[in-house]
């Protein structure tokens, strides 16, 4: 199969009369922007393909025999020719015998490179490159990562533990974190000196936290330059909806509903708080949007103290009613007609 072409001055984004010291300059500033440390999770894929693609056209662009080397292609690549072909008469021209990589030794660079190139890397700059420079010219705090956790309401009010499965980071065994190994860059891990490492955290959720919380987790973020310090992790609280209870800053909101006789006569009704079920106390004459006060049954409060519970009353009449149920709804509804116009006579 043939492999796919790179123009590795479009990937530095230099022109092809481009000097050394211009190549050196792009390729600075693109390591910099795009090592992969430096990018949160959900872009950490794509920085460490960008990291690899611009090591490896500056590992080609900045040696002037493999760019030169490169520039012999010209543009037939892009006419289609087959590389397979082309390669073999080059080097059968050039009397060169190439090298080429196989198992683990390939991670960090491409079908192409690996065709036209093989192994002859050259020397390594590492003070004047990107990667090495960032190193040696100080350390770089990791970035802080943002990531969510969903819990019910009832974990967010107790407090919860949890385990939480995470795509970390680790450094690479190859070259130590460098990014480099000998001359060259790391094979192993492109030149980004990590490589992806699923992690386990034990994250206790405390008490009383709500809905957009945010839980703050030290050095469980991105992986730093340098021996600096890594970055945190920040777990915002996402609250899944509840059958029963509505949150209402530090207050909970149910709902009760109630017969029309309980609301007229007054009642007591079992109803559901988030330390179990209570007694609460109907007044005579309630109607359905009366909001009755539990008191200290809310939500923990910042600095001590607890929210209180309102209970909604609805007053619902049953679809099943029966015959003699019907005759005395009907001898009430009589009995306020009746009461209405003896009112309508007095006035």
């Amino acid at each position: 199969m043939a492999a796919q072409f790179r123009d590795y001055y479009q990937i530095l984004g230099i022109d092809r009369k481009a000097s050394n010291k211009e190549i050196s300059a792009a390729y600075r500033k693109l390591a910099r922007k795009w090592h992969p440390d430096l990018h949160p999770a959900n872009k950490k894929n794509e920085a460490e393909e960008k990291f690899k693609q611009i090591n490896e056209a500056y590992e080609v662009l900045k040696d002037s025999e493999k760019r030169a080397k490169y520039d012999r292609l010209g543009s037939r690549w892009k006419e289609g020719e087959d590389f397979d072909n082309w390669r073999q008469k080059q080097y059968r021209s050039e009397n060169e015998g190439a090298h080429f990589y196989s198992g683990s030794e390939d991670g960090g660079f491409s079908e192409f490179f690996k065709q036209y190139f093989g192994g002859g890397f050259g020397d390594f700059d590492r003070g004047s490159t990107g990667f090495g420079g960032a190193r040696s010219q100080g350390a770089v705090r990791g970035h802080d990562i943002e990531s969510e956790i969903e819990l019910t309401l009832e974990e967010a009010y107790h407090g919860v533990s949890r385990s939480l499965r995470l795509d970390g980071s680790a450094v690479c065994s190859s070259c130590g974190g460098t990014g480099l190994q000998g001359r060259s860059f790391c094979p192993q891990c492109g030149g980004t000196g990590s490589l992806r490492k699923e992690k386990i955290l034990e994250v206790k959720i405390p008490p009383g936290v709500k809905d957009g919380s945010r839980i703050r987790l030290k050095e469980q973020g991105g992986e730093s330059l340098g021996g600096a310090p890594a970055g945190d992790l920040y777990l915002k609280v996402r609250l899944q909806p509840h059958p029963l209870f509505h949150l209402q800053g530090d207050d909970v909101e149910t709902k009760v509903v109630l017969r029309p006789g309980q609301a007229v006569l007054g009642s007591k009704v079992s109803i559901p708080t988030l330390d179990g079920e209570v007694m609460l106390t109907v007044p005579p004459n309630s109607f359905s949007g009366t909001r009755l006060r539990l008191r200290g049954k809310g939500f923990p409060r910042k600095g001590g103290g607890r929210g209180d519970q309102y209970a909604r009353l609805v007053i619902d009449v049953s679809p099943d009613l029966t015959v003699e149920q019907k005759d005395l709804y009907r001898r009430l509804e009589e009995l306020h007609e009746g009461g209405n116009k003896d009112e309508t006579r007095a006035y």
